[in-house]
């Protein structure tokens, strides 16, 4: 219950939704103990009094009856009605699809077409008909409510219970001798619950309308009983005259249903399985921020991160996707990334804007020091300052990136006007000039192409292009020529390359390709659980790695002309980020590993030029600093 509160809590529109009825609610409920006169009593010496007069605070009908005396007795009486016809369709539409899902065959065919049958005609038409053939009433609109939304229910229910009716459990159930009553009440029904609820939340508000409208054609509550359909139907006749007598109860049943169905939505959201698990969360617009202390600076770099700890909190289970990352990087150089898939890269270079999505993402620890400040718990307007303008990102798939709906050079020139003000012919004018910077032949043509239109190349060069359009000073590119060939990747990184040394670009190139690093980056830094685990420059990591996994790794790496060397594994998998063991993260694919290595946290050690966290080593230099 808790965790479905919190679920709730996070969409604010259901919260002040849940707010409002919580309030329309409780006023019904006490109704009977305020000091109001009877709703029914007439006095047409007083009719038609304007809100807010002496002794009648909303004003009065056209019987001279207090307006807010009927407008809570009839809020009282509608919701009553409305939640009682949700109760009844529910009920009997469950019962209806459950029958039909679990039984299947000719009984939900026969069940089914008489359903439909009722789902050919109108809601409004049946309950108008249901209650001619029954008179008028608000318990025969309350039937007539009722009934026709039953097959909505039943139609609902009945498609869950079809997929849940041949599950596993269900058929062990009937082997161990369940009933078919039993296993529709201890198997089935537990499990369409939340689909039930999640239909009477949206349901209830049209149900009210619907009771509202047949009250407003007199079909309804009867005189003198009020509830908010009688009540403006009888003012329908004063609406120019004395528009406050219609808009009295109008407005309460705007906010009645406004109400019940933003809670309604917050509600089918929170007990939506895929919501518990993050996947259907709107993130907000930066990560949670939850540390608890700011360490100290350590790097001298135009981007620092410090520690950085970022996590995903699903359910019960915590994932420490990135778990103490220490890295700088200076102007003009590039800085390389390099570890298997799920290693935490792609994260760490997220969670540098602020760009994991929240919830499920929360940022644990550590600092981002964009030019010395520290950017993690940076209010949202700073962070959209620097996104794309400062600090840019070219992403791995541009075709995703990229919207398939506008223009390349539409969507250059918004990158532009984002951050600063432009006319439509200085942005179309720089757009060109990007795309002439990223080497895009026939530019003044390609501007008006679609990213459908465009190769894998000119698509990732486009890619790049929106990330120089600001000039910013650090690129992050997480692995932007992974799906491309190798002509067009050895393009992308020349291209890369220059625009570096001709802008004194920072780039943080993110990587699981040896062959990248070695042609573009000029330290690297290798990534292993959520962990830098061996960090120098380029040339001497790629000679003589010291961590067992970097080496492991290079291994793996073909060799031109060793093509009779068996070609190396790195046996077993990387360890899940929700159980990662004790002590080195690697020993259980290690060779090398030791009781120690599981004893207790490695740390990061610098040995001269590189840092490893090792216990052992593949050659270990005299130790000159500890991280």
């Amino acid at each position: 219950m808790t965790a479905f509160l919190k679920l709730l809590a996070r969409n604010r529109l259901a919260l002040w939704g849940g707010v409002v009825l919580a309030v329309v609610i409780f006023l019904a409920l006490i109704t009977p103990l305020l000091p109001l006169p009877d709703p029914d009593v007439t006095n047409t010496a007083d009719r038609f009094k304007k809100p807010f007069s002496e002794g009648a605070f909303l004003g009065t009908d056209h019987l001279g009856r207090d307006l807010l005396s009927r407008l809570m007795w009839g809020t009282r009486l509608s919701l009553a009605v409305g939640f009682a016809a949700a109760i009844i369709a529910a009920t009997i539409g469950a019962a209806i699809g459950i029958i039909a899902g679990y039984y299947g065959g000719r009984t939900d065919n026969v069940i089914m077409r008489g359903v439909d049958m009722l789902m050919a005609f109108p809601y409004i038409l049946l309950a108008l008909a249901i209650v001619a053939a029954l008179g008028p009433g608000l318990m025969n609109a309350l039937i007539a409510v009722a009934a026709v939304n039953v097959p909505f229910f039943a139609r609902n229910i009945r498609g869950i219970t079809v997929g849940i009716a041949n599950k596993e459990f269900v058929d062990a159930a009937r082997l161990a001798g369940m009933s078919d009553a039993r296993i529709i009440l201890t198997e089935i029904l537990p499990n369409v619950v939340p689909v039930i609820v999640i239909a009477m939340s949206t349901t209830i508000g049209w149900m009210i309308l619907e009771t509202a409208g047949l009250s407003f054609l007199g079909l309804g509550s009867q005189p003198p009983q009020a509830d908010l359909g009688s009540m403006l139907g009888e003012a329908r006749s004063a609406l120019i005259t004395n528009p406050h007598t219609s808009i009295v109860p109008g407005v309460m049943i705007l906010i009645i249903v406004m109400a019940i169905n933003l809670l309604g939505d917050g509600v089918r959201d929170a007990l939506d399985p895929r919501l518990k698990s993050g996947a259907l969360s709107r993130p907000m617009p930066a990560t949670l921020v939850d540390r608890k202390h700011v360490p100290k600076p350590t790097g001298d770099g135009i981007l620092a991160l410090d520690d950085l700890q970022t996590q995903f909190h699903v359910k019960d289970r915590v994932y420490k996707a990135v778990g103490g990352v220490t890295l700088s990087v200076r102007p003009g150089e590039c800085l390389g990334i390099i570890g298997e898939s799920g290693s935490g890269k792609s994260v760490t270079a997220l969670s540098v804007m602020g760009l994991v999505a929240s919830p499920p993402g929360v940022i644990t620890g550590g600092a981002v020091r964009f030019e010395g400040e520290d950017l993690v718990g940076a209010p949202y307007e700073k962070l959209r300052a620097l996104r794309g303008n400062k600090v840019a990102y070219i992403f791995q798939d541009p075709l995703s990136t990229l919207h398939p709906l506008y223009r390349v050079g539409d969507q250059l020139a918004e990158a532009i006007s984002s951050h600063r003000r432009i006319s439509r012919a200085d942005g179309r004018a720089n757009a060109i000039e990007l795309l002439k910077s990223v080497r895009i032949p026939n530019a003044e043509s390609r501007i008006d192409s679609y990213p459908h239109e465009m190769s894998g190349g000119m698509r990732q060069r486009v890619g790049i292009a929106m990330a120089l359009a600001n000039d910013p000073d650090v690129i992050i590119a997480d692995e932007p020529t992974t799906a491309l060939d190798v002509t067009v990747q050895a393009q992308i990184l020349a291209l890369l390359n220059d625009l570096r040394r001709e802008r004194g670009l920072a780039i943080v190139f993110i990587t699981h390709d040896f062959g990248v690093v070695a042609q573009l980056c000029d330290r690297v830094a290798v990534m292993y659980a959520g962990r830098i685990v061996e960090e120098g420059v380029t040339g001497e990591v790629l000679a003589a790695p010291v961590h067992p996994y970097t080496k492991r790794l290079i291994d793996c790496v073909p060799e031109l002309g060793g093509g009779r060397r068996v070609l190396a594994a790195i046996p077993g998998l990387p360890p899940m980020v929700d159980q990662l063991p004790e002590g080195c993260a690697f020993a259980e694919r290690c060779d090398k590993a030791a009781p120690a290595c599981r004893a207790g946290e490695v740390a990061l050690v610098a040995h001269g030029t590189r840092a490893v966290r090792c216990i052992d080593p593949e050659r270990a230099p005299r130790t000159e600093a500890a991280q």
